[in-house]
């Protein structure tokens, strides 16, 4: 993406670039997917969250890969369908994708902790600092076996690439914002691995 975005625009377009991406990312895949296959209400296994992680609760890790690729995908559709009328309203909807699935209308504004879906974004607007992600949360994940930990040591990577090497600047600090807000969503995740509490991927509870 072009390190120069002209954020000068149409106002009703900036409003169907929040409403466009705050649709797709409410849209409860975690919670659909496991109804459909016949397993209830994954809100009410584990952690009681509607993503990948909790899915993989179930017991299913194929129901559990479907959630993780269609929570990434609602966030990377929303950018490039709002990014066909200018870059910074691909901005705009991935944001609003990330927070409507955070913040599901439907779900009484209760979602998931949203980083399937900031992949997703991340994965539209700078492909590179997707890779960053992968690897660190892959490495991590393999050498802990804890996704929190994981995802948490991404969201610190993903910034820090951005600012020194892949930008643009708009981009470093909206993924700036972004990761402080899963920080803020993982803060039970935060207390149970200083506790030494928190579950291992692949464990039941």
């Amino acid at each position: 993406m072009s390190d120069q975005i002209d954020w000068a625009g149409n106002l009703p377009l900036y409003a169907a670039a929040i409403i466009l991406g705050y649709l797709l990312g409410s849209i409860p895949f975690g919670l659909l997917i496991t109804r459909i296959a016949g397993l209830g209400d994954v809100r009410r296994i584990g952690s009681g969250n509607i993503g990948a992680t909790n899915v993989l609760r179930t017991g299913n890790k194929k129901l559990a890969a479907l959630t993780l690729l269609l929570d990434a995908l609602k966030g990377t559709v929303a950018v490039l369908v709002a990014a066909t009328w200018g870059p910074a309203f691909g901005i705009v909807a991935g944001f609003a994708a990330f927070l409507g699935h955070l913040f599901p209308v439907w779900l009484g504004f209760r979602g998931g902790k949203g980083v399937a879906t900031y992949l997703g974004v991340l994965i539209a607007l700078a492909w590179k600092a997707a890779l960053v992600f992968a690897i660190v949360w892959i490495a991590i994940a393999y050498l802990t076996r804890y996704s929190s930990l994981a995802a948490l040591l991404a969201a610190v990577a993903v910034p820090l690439s951005l600012f020194f090497w892949f930008g643009p600047a708009s981009v470093a600090w909206l993924f700036t914002v972004m990761s402080v807000i899963v920080f803020f969503k993982h803060h039970a995740n935060i207390r149970r691995l200083l506790d030494g509490n928190e579950t291992r991927i692949g464990a039941s509870g």
